[in-house]
């Protein structure tokens, strides 16, 4: 599918997009997050966005936590018919842009060390690796994975000012 990007459009995930939501976790991930995860997050009004095209087609989604001053990506997919055109980039890019507006001052993440796809795109955005997590992700042959920890410093302007 050929994306049309200047008909795209970002929408607050509402519980009605869960079964596109789920479609697209379910064949992009080994391990999917289930129903109740993406209902807890909408539930504890976690910041989770749909991307849609000009039919109304949910290409893509991502959910994010503010955990005190920093906000955690938790989980981020383009549709598989719609990858390779620049859409991980631009959910990535609205999500630092969602976390620069809640005046947070980084963005955390965390990739399995194999997915080099997500990698490449979190490092050309800027993303540095901060730590790393032994055994964190299961594998496919029930197997245990390390996970990368990213973090994005986010330009935020000083909440007080000090009189001189």
């Amino acid at each position: 599918m050929k994306v049309d990007f200047a008909t795209l459009r970002f929408e607050r995930m509402q519980l009605s997009d869960l079964d596109a939501v789920l479609a697209i976790e379910q064949a992009e991930y080994s391990h999917p997050w289930g129903r109740v995860g993406f209902v807890d997050s909408l539930k504890n009004n976690d910041n989770a966005w749909v991307l849609r095209n000009a039919a109304g087609d949910l290409l893509g989604y991502f959910v994010q936590m503010v955990v005190v001053d920093e906000m955690h990506l938790l989980n981020i997919a383009v549709a598989g018919t719609a990858q390779r055109q620049g859409l991980g980039k631009l959910l990535l890019g609205y999500a630092v842009q969602q976390a620069t507006l809640l005046k947070m001052t980084s963005m955390l993440l965390e990739v399995r060390v194999s997915n080099s796809p997500a990698l490449t795109l979190y490092q050309s955005f800027g993303f540095e690796l901060i730590a790393r997590r032994k055994n964190y992700y299961q594998t496919e042959q029930q197997q245990r994975e390390d996970a990368l920890i990213l973090r994005f410093a986010l330009s935020v302007q000083e909440k007080h000012h000090v009189a001189e």
